[in-house]
């Protein structure tokens, strides 16, 4: 038996992603035996991150899916969150993981942001996104992987060992 089997988690996902964000995390859940549905504006759409290296497609749109089947939600940095946070079904889904399991990297957290859910928070992600973390009133650590409660963060690629590890103790504490 796998360390993940019987979870079930979202990726949310757009065009241009940090391939490295989104394809690492995918493997290595998928391979603990995680259920993995990647969630985008448009079923069937063939998504490119932005350095061209990997492509995916969209299983399921945001109002298609039942918050209650996931366990947790992964947002990947890149240009993705900065697109889905322009459109309220994507951030509405967010909001819906309130009480779950959600890990973002790098940009990831600007959907976060979008959504109100960094008051009060301690979290990490991207340089350029510290900022508006702050003064959407999160607690800016710059660490390789913050845990604040249920809301794991990031800051970049070089992170992810430790990101996916804070993702997987998470869901099976």
């Amino acid at each position: 038996m796998k360390r993940l089997d019987g979870k079930k988690i979202a990726i949310i996902l757009d065009d241009d992603f940090e391939d490295s964000e989104f394809d690492v995390p995918y493997r290595k859940l998928k391979d603990e035996g995680a259920d993995i549905t990647i969630v985008g504006l448009k079923k069937g759409k063939e998504l490119t991150g932005k350095n061209k290296k990997v492509r995916t497609r969209v299983d399921a749109e945001f109002d298609e899916v039942n918050l209650e089947d996931f366990d947790a939600l992964v947002i990947p940095g890149g240009y993705s969150p900065d697109r889905l946070r322009a459109y309220p079904q994507a951030v509405d889904f967010v909001k819906r993981f309130k009480d779950k399991v959600i890990a973002a990297i790098c940009h990831g957290p600007q959907i976060l942001i979008t959504a109100d859910m960094v008051r009060g928070r301690t979290m990490t992600s991207w340089k350029t996104v510290a900022i508006d973390l702050k003064n959407a009133g999160a607690n800016y650590i710059d660490k390789e992987v913050v845990v604040d409660g249920d809301m794991i963060t990031s800051r970049q690629p070089s992170d992810l060992d430790a990101f996916v590890g804070a993702i997987i103790d998470k869901l099976i504490e």
